[in-house]
């Protein structure tokens, strides 16, 4: 992937979240600037928004029927001619499941801003199996061009 990175305005916001310094710090605003233009195919403006357990339950719940706060959720607004979307990251499932799987907090928010910035762009792992693995592969070519292990290992 040595095409020119594309634009992007971005917004970031963190919420009112636990351990917030410890967030903050695996999410300086250059490194999700960073993580998201590598996956752009378009200039685009997204607003990530970092959030606690009850707002993230509360969208996931409101706009998935899903009554558990979920590690991300993309609102996608439009795909061109520029892509706008939002992406919310929910801190205490992020750092939970980072934990879990032994990985570094900011490898883990770094895969899933390149997750949500594809579904933003229309790629979706839920329509099939083929798709699903399609996704996960360009990922994984992405996240090694930000110098980072492959996720489903």
């Amino acid at each position: 992937m040595n095409m020119a990175l594309k634009q992007l305005q971005l917004s970031l916001q963190f919420g009112d979240i636990p351990h917030a310094a410890r967030h903050r710090a695996a999410l300086p605003r250059h490194f999700v600037a960073r993580c998201i233009r590598h996956a752009l195919a378009l200039d685009a403006e997204i607003t990530v928004r970092i959030v606690g357990e009850d707002e993230g339950r509360e969208l996931n719940k409101g706009y998935r029927k899903k009554d558990y706060a979920t590690n991300v959720l993309t609102f996608d607004y439009a795909q061109e001619p520029v892509v706008m979307a939002d992406l919310v990251l929910c801190a205490p499932v992020v750092a939970r499941e980072a934990k879990e799987q032994g990985k570094a907090l900011a490898a883990h928010y770094a895969h899933l801003l390149v997750h949500g910035a594809l579904h933003a762009q229309g790629w979706d792992h839920e329509t099939s199996e083929a798709d699903a693995e399609e996704m996960e592969a360009y990922e994984v070519e992405i996240l090694a061009g930000l110098g980072l292990k492959n996720p489903y290992r």
